[in-house]
């Protein structure tokens, strides 16, 4: 008897078009490197996910708050997407209590993002980077993006073949949920702001329920999970660099998400 399958998908760069802008504190300047880039080169550091919505939240508080004084007022939850060390998400407002960044940091990227990008349909939300060898802040970040053409096609079809189709991303929990209603994906087969382990963590988990598993993805923070998949697939349709590490960590390299259903698996 043939096995289940299953494909897990990443989600920004993968099936959504990734727009954001990164803002480095000490500096002043915006970056064009991609956050998890800006992880690997720091080193010690964290991504850190603010839970809640940019436009309906952070952007109507008052800009001269504190961000921990935000967070611990209105009991916002944080989660690591991606990081370079063991830090434990039970730690992060600790450090953030003698940290001076205050939220118009986050407007100001929430403004240019807006002011760069027209053609947003989801926003990510808001992030910062933790160096965690000075407790400071080193980047503020607001993503957002548009699903990929042919997505929503991809997906009916592989459920037209009988393949059961995931999304593990270590983004805000609510824009995932979104995202799988706009692509008929039902909330349940959302893991959502799961981080690189985590993501290696669901494939293996999946595999003991009996699944054949692809892993789809297009960075660094997946490569865990391409390692432990049966069939790797790096996705290259964000037209962004990609570090030779998540390259060899794939089997099969794709120019767009449509190109999938070619796949034998």
């Amino acid at each position: 008897m043939e096995k289940k399958k299953a494909i897990v998908f990443d989600n920004s760069g993968t099936l959504l078009e990734r727009c954001r802008v990164v803002k480095n504190i000490k500096t002043g300047k915006y970056e064009n490197n991609s956050s998890l880039d800006l992880i690997d080169e720091i080193g010690n550091s964290a991504l850190i996910v603010i839970q809640t919505d940019t436009k309906k939240c952070i952007m109507l508080a008052n800009g001269e708050k504190k961000l921990y004084d935000f967070i611990k007022k209105n009991n916002i939850p944080l989660d690591i997407s991606y990081s370079s060390s063991n830090i434990s998400k039970d730690e992060i407002l600790p450090i953030l209590k003698n940290s001076n960044i205050k939220l118009k940091e986050f407007h100001e990227t929430a403004y240019q993002l807006s002011a760069e990008n027209n053609f947003i349909e989801l926003c990510s939300g808001s992030a910062f980077i933790l160096n965690l060898d000075t407790n400071e802040v080193d980047y503020v970040i607001t993503a957002g993006g548009k699903v990929f053409p042919y997505v929503s096609d991809v997906i009916k079809t592989l459920k037209n073949r009988g393949i059961d189709t995931f999304i593990a991303s270590g983004d805000r929990a609510k824009s995932l949920y979104e995202l799988a209603e706009i692509i008929g994906l039902p909330e349940d087969n959302v893991f959502k702001t799961a981080n690189t382990k985590r993501k290696r963590e669901i494939v293996s988990k999946l595999q003991e329920k009996g699944y054949k598993v692809m892993m789809v993805g297009n960075g660094p923070n997946d490569i865990l999970a391409f390692e432990k998949a049966d069939l790797a697939v790096l996705t290259l349709e964000q037209n962004e660099a990609v570090s030779q590490k998540v390259f060899d960590a794939a089997d099969i390299v794709i120019n767009q998400i449509c190109e999938l259903l070619d796949i034998k698996f």
